[in-house]
């Protein structure tokens, strides 16, 4: 059986350079199940789906990928247990905290994928200081989605636009797909090209439902505490294999 490490260069010998996505983003999905499955509480799946995300931004990073967009927090995840969500919230401080100098070393730019301004003070705090940081950096984009809803995003575009044709600002009939794009959290960025969800399940979950129309998708049934290094370079082979017609023949 072959060690890892001659796993992990074996795949990463078989992505060609020239065909990376762009663009790939994340469900980061089935913490609690994974710690569950070890009879371990949901918060040490969290600590170690954490561990996945700074391992996974490095590997983007130095694979070449120019924006990685990891859903952390769902406008759906309010409903969860109160000290659940404060262990996350706590765990985002932590990695903020702990990678933020590695992140500005690393050129990369951190921005916010939702509405931040639901977060708790300190979160929201840590988060902006991030933001701010890394502002002129441009090796690679890493949008964070944080209190974040697909369905949200195009009503609060569709809202701003509405605002912007009261004041004058755009003719209603100038509305186009690109004007629109400008409208969203992604403004500037393109589509995703891939998206990768571990865990088992077999849906999007509100996340970048006007982004994705032709998206690829790559579905896992590990849980995200699983995923690793070789598993993003699987996605991006498989990614690499297929054919994007995008509607043509």
């Amino acid at each position: 059986m072959q060690d890892r490490k001659t796993v992990i260069e074996e795949l990463k010998a078989q992505i060609d350079r020239d065909k990376l996505p762009s663009h790939v983003a994340i469900i980061m999905d089935g913490n609690g199940r994974w710690a569950q499955k070890r009879h371990l509480p949901r918060t040490a799946g969290h600590k170690e789906g954490m561990e996945r995300v700074k391992e996974i931004v490095e590997v983007a990073s130095n694979l070449g990928i120019k924006y990685l967009s990891l859903y952390a927090f769902s406008t759906e995840n309010w409903k969860r247990p109160e000290e659940e969500v404060n262990g996350l919230m706590k765990l985002l401080v932590q990695y903020l905290r702990m990678e933020l100098n590695n992140l500005n070393k690393n050129n990369v730019k951190v921005k916010t994928l939702g509405n931040i301004s639901g977060l708790p003070k300190l979160p929201r705090e840590e988060v902006i200081r991030a933001v701010e940081l890394t502002k002129n950096n441009n090796k690679m984009v890493l949008n964070i989605a944080l209190n974040y809803g697909g369905r949200d995003e195009i009503i609060a575009g569709v809202k701003n636009i509405l605002k912007d044709v009261k004041m004058g600002k755009m003719e209603i009939d100038k509305l186009n797909e690109e004007i629109f794009q400008d409208y969203l959290y992604t403004k500037d960025q393109p589509d995703p090209d891939l998206l990768i969800r571990p865990s088992g399940e077999l849906r999007i979950s509100n996340f970048m439902l006007y982004q994705i129309a032709y998206t690829e998708f790559w579905f896992s049934n590990i849980y995200w505490p699983e995923f690793k290094e070789e598993n993003f370079y699987q996605a991006i082979i498989d990614y690499q294999k297929r054919d994007r017609r995008y509607g043509g023949i």
